[in-house]
């Protein structure tokens, strides 16, 4: 699993954006370290950084997530003095946003390229959301042909396909040796893979929007279920 080091100027804003992002995980949590602050107060130590990632140097390498343009100053100069050797990025993405595609990337499994491709690409669904005309496409990486597996089913949730479904999702998704796609077929959105929870984020689902669910693998048949499932079920947002 992919380890996440948060370097931010401010220990509570650093244990906050953790906190919100650890919400959208369901089981397994990847492991985190946190260096922020400096000396007590705010600020960043390229020490503390490098010993944060030394601490993860049995992971299948580590993202180091930062916020203000200092951060990045000091967590170049933590690779160059770090002891360990193992693999490790540091992202460009907006701190909060990454930090949620981040740990959602890496309890899902994902490797450190996808999860810093995710974390560097974390503000498209505040972006796109924010358009007034729908996209026809977002996302779409999937070579083209018919699906395996198919479904298309209605949000029943009261929020939709917020981050905490789209979280879920992609944990389920990727418990199956299939390609998952996903397109929001009310608003014209998609399609998208189901292992991005950005790229979910995009398709600004909301509460009766219909959502198509293709597939392509050994698994499509029983990934479209399951991921047809959670969308009955609400999410497990229904009382």
């Amino acid at each position: 699993m992919i380890g996440i080091v948060l370097v931010s100027h401010s220990e509570a804003l650093a244990n906050a954006a953790m906190d919100l992002a650890l919400q959208m995980v369901h089981g397994t949590q990847p492991p985190i370290r946190i260096a922020a602050g400096a000396a007590g107060g705010f600020g960043t130590d390229a020490t503390a950084i490098a010993s944060a990632i030394d601490d993860l140097a049995t992971t299948d390498g580590v993202l180091v997530i930062t916020d203000l343009g200092s951060a990045i100053l000091s967590a170049s100069l933590a690779l160059e003095i770090r002891a360990s050797t193992h693999q490790v990025v540091i992202s460009d993405g907006p701190f909060v946003e990454a930090t949620t595609a981040a740990v959602v990337g890496a309890a899902a499994g994902s490797s450190l390229a996808d999860i810093t491709a995710e974390a560097s690409n974390a503000l498209s669904a505040k972006k796109t959301q924010t358009l007034t005309a729908p996209h026809a496409s977002v996302g779409n990486d999937t070579a083209p042909g018919s699906p395996a597996a198919s479904a298309e089913e209605r949000l029943i949730n009261p929020m939709g396909l917020h981050a905490r479904p789209a979280s879920l999702l992609v944990q389920t998704a990727g418990e199956f040796s299939a390609d998952v796609e996903l397109t929001n077929t009310t608003a014209g959105r998609g399609p998208v893979n189901a292992s991005s929870v950005i790229g979910l984020l995009s398709l600004a689902a909301s509460r009766n929007d219909r959502i198509r669910i293709d597939a392509n693998g050994p698994d499509a048949s029983q990934a479209v279920n399951a991921v047809k499932q959670l969308v009955l079920q609400g999410f497990g947002e229904l009382s």
